[in-house]
């Protein structure tokens, strides 16, 4: 496989169960019945069409990644490639592509968040010019588990 027939293109509603089949192949956990919902990624898609992105190889979803903007930063998240496809720089057009759309937006500033075990995800970012910030706890408050 080249890199070079990986197409990136924004996600649609109609892409949601193969968005699902991705976050599972990639062993990357998703909220069912909250946030990840059909419902609300309609509504998250309908809303910031350009932010919802996927790597498509032939037809077939093999990378996505998930963008927000909150008017003064952007986030990078959900970024996930099946195993049989990483480490062919999937990951990195993907973010590449993010990082674009939430420039356009106005975002000087862009951040993820990656637990401290997924060293291979941190090292990508770093590799991408993202700094670690020692410094920083994060915190959540949730209305339930499923949030």
């Amino acid at each position: 496989m080249s890199i070079k027939m990986i197409q990136i293109r924004a996600l649609t509603q109609k892409d949601y169960d193969d968005l699902i089949t991705l976050w599972e192949k990639a062993g990357l956990p998703y909220r069912a019945r909250g946030r990840d919902s059909r419902q609300a990624i309609q509504v998250q898609i309908e809303e910031n069409p350009d932010l919802f992105l996927g790597a498509f190889l032939e037809g077939e979803l093999v990378g996505g990644i998930i963008a927000t903007f909150d008017g003064r930063k952007g986030w990078i998240n959900r970024v996930a490639v099946i195993p049989e496809y990483r480490r062919q720089g999937i990951a990195q057009r993907l973010i590449d592509a993010a990082e674009k759309a939430l420039k356009k937006r106005g975002a000087k500033v862009i951040g993820t968040l990656i637990f401290n075990t997924n060293t291979s995800s941190l090292n990508l970012f770093q590799k991408m010019g993202y700094i670690t910030s020692k410094d920083i706890v994060y915190l959540s408050k949730r209305e339930s588990q499923e949030s």
